[in-house]
């Protein structure tokens, strides 16, 4: 954990910026007393959604099948329960 003054903040923010790009966390201080603790903000790493690998995926999984809404109603049902 890197430390500095709020006086560092001010005056040298290029540098906490990098910090925090690095993954550091960084403890202000204020007259030699911690005051607060800067981060960045926390991210799910969510993926981002390729629809070329899904169509490949659904295509492996399901092939060229086309399903009449009377199996896909019956699919849901059955994943649902008494949910629906």
């Amino acid at each position: 954990m890197q430390t500095l003054t709020i006086r560092d903040l001010r005056y040298d923010f290029g540098k906490v910026m990098a910090w925090l790009a690095d993954g550091e966390e960084i403890e202000i201080t204020k007259h030699g007393k911690p005051v607060a603790l800067l981060t960045l903000p926390r991210q799910d790493k969510v993926p981002k959604f390729d629809a070329e690998e899904h169509r490949r995926r659904m295509k492996e999984t399901w092939g060229d099948r086309v399903f009449s809404a009377e199996e896909v109603r019956e699919m849901r049902e059955a994943e649902l329960g008494d949910m629906s």
